[in-house]
């Protein structure tokens, strides 16, 4: 069964809305997995308008499944994860003023800065994943880059899923099927959701997690964050 990681980044934005420690990304992080999530995600980007350099240090102790840290493998967030030593870091390609992850890695012109990075994060211990999109040259830089997986930015498949879900998603079995082949592990991630969710985890071969944050967090408003989690691991079965 691919698990479910799940992105407590709007737990974080809800807060720093008001300020204070309400709701508790901790707490939040706890009741997730006591819910049945298999992982914990966070990206925490340098302005800190959600998820904060001290909520990743309060987060390590009390993440018992799998602490997966995205973002940008600057000098301050490389430091944070090797004292942290998360169990995966994913990097993304986001530059400090982006509003959420829009593209994947490009893994030929950004080869010789990544895999240096890449080789030192791997020395840590820590699993490294890469933000890609579904192109068969830029996975493959990706395995010669040293990486352990990939994890697939989904945003194209979940835009054009409800017009035509097997066109939308005919590029990625391509690209999983070509990770397999290079022996690279397969995450994916960005704007999955209930209704495209069950689709996408049936037909991506080798499919080892996925990673949900703002869909999740909003169903979570109407259904509650025990019954949506719930719900999304039945997606996953």
């Amino acid at each position: 069964m691919t698990k479910l990681s799940v992105n407590i980044n709007k737990i974080a934005t809800i807060r720093n809305a008001r300020g204070g420690s309400i709701p508790n990304v901790v707490q939040a992080a706890i009741d997730c997995q006591r819910y049945g999530a298999q992982g914990i995600t966070v990206h925490p980007r340098p302005d800190e308008r959600h998820i904060t350099r001290q909520d990743v240090f309060d987060l390590k102790p009390v993440v018992s499944t799998e602490f997966n840290i995205e973002g940008y493998p600057s000098k301050e967030f490389l430091e944070m994860i090797f004292a942290v030593k998360p169990e995966q870091a994913t990097l993304v390609p986001d530059g400090k003023d982006v509003l959420t992850s829009n593209a994947g890695w490009d893994t030929i012109k950004n080869f010789d800065i990544l895999k240096g990075i890449i080789s030192e994060i791997k020395s840590h211990g820590i699993r490294t994943s890469i933000f890609i999109d579904p192109d068969e040259k830029m996975i493959e830089h990706a395995a010669k880059l040293g990486s352990d997986r990939i994890e697939l930015y989904t945003e194209s498949y979940a835009s054009n899923y409800l017009q035509d879900r097997e066109n939308a998603i005919a590029n990625y079995i391509i690209a999983a099927k070509c990770a397999i082949a290079n022996g690279l592990g397969i995450n994916a991630g960005h704007d999955l959701n209930l209704e495209n969710l069950a689709y996408f985890a049936k037909n991506i071969p080798g499919l080892l997690e996925v990673s949900i944050g703002h869909a999740l967090i909003s169903d979570a408003l109407y259904y509650g964050l025990e019954n949506t989690i719930a719900m999304y691991l039945r997606q996953l079965k």
